[in-house]
């Protein structure tokens, strides 16, 4: 049986944290998918598309993970890809708190999913693709925070 792992998220942009979360969890199933949040409510920085395009540039060395889009419930779409877990970082308690949360709704909703919650490396705790995007806007220096494609990207976008 192969074991499908899912890691869902927006990635906007994606970050050294989401880097290191992605080549951890590639280790701990078969086959990952990282799954690129298309919210229609939220006005990204970077399109669906972009943000696939720069997470397949950061880890598309890992010859298990596969990056695409997805619109809807995410128990919808492990179901449709066939996973059998979760992936999902917490940086803090207030992370658990929301994800534990999320976990057990997705529990009831799809009774095959289970969670499974990784804390960053150290030295990514702090990372977040919010706080990149605002140092990234005011000309911060974020090389050190996001894989070289998404500082590049992010240099371009800001003209900085």
């Amino acid at each position: 049986m192969i074991r499908t792992a899912l890691y869902p998220g927006s990635f906007d942009p994606p970050t050294r944290g989401h880097e290191d979360l992605i080549r951890r969890a590639a280790a701990l199933a078969d086959r990952l998918v990282v799954a690129v949040v298309v919210n229609p409510n939220k006005q990204p920085l970077f399109s669906a598309a972009e943000r696939v395009g720069l997470l397949t540039e950061a880890v598309g060395d890992l010859p298990n993970v596969t990056i695409n889009r997805f619109e809807g419930l995410v128990v919808e779409y492990a179901r449709a890809i066939d996973a059998s877990m979760v992936v999902r970082g917490v940086r803090s308690v207030g992370d658990f708190e929301s994800e534990q949360q999320m976990a057990q709704m997705n529990r009831q909703l799809y009774p095959g999913l289970d969670t499974v919650f990784l804390a960053p490396s150290p030295g990514l705790g702090h990372l977040s693709s919010t706080l990149v995007r605002e140092i990234a806007k005011l000309g911060g220096d974020v090389r050190s925070m996001v894989p070289p494609g998404v500082a590049s990207a992010l240099h371009a976008r800001f003209g900085r």
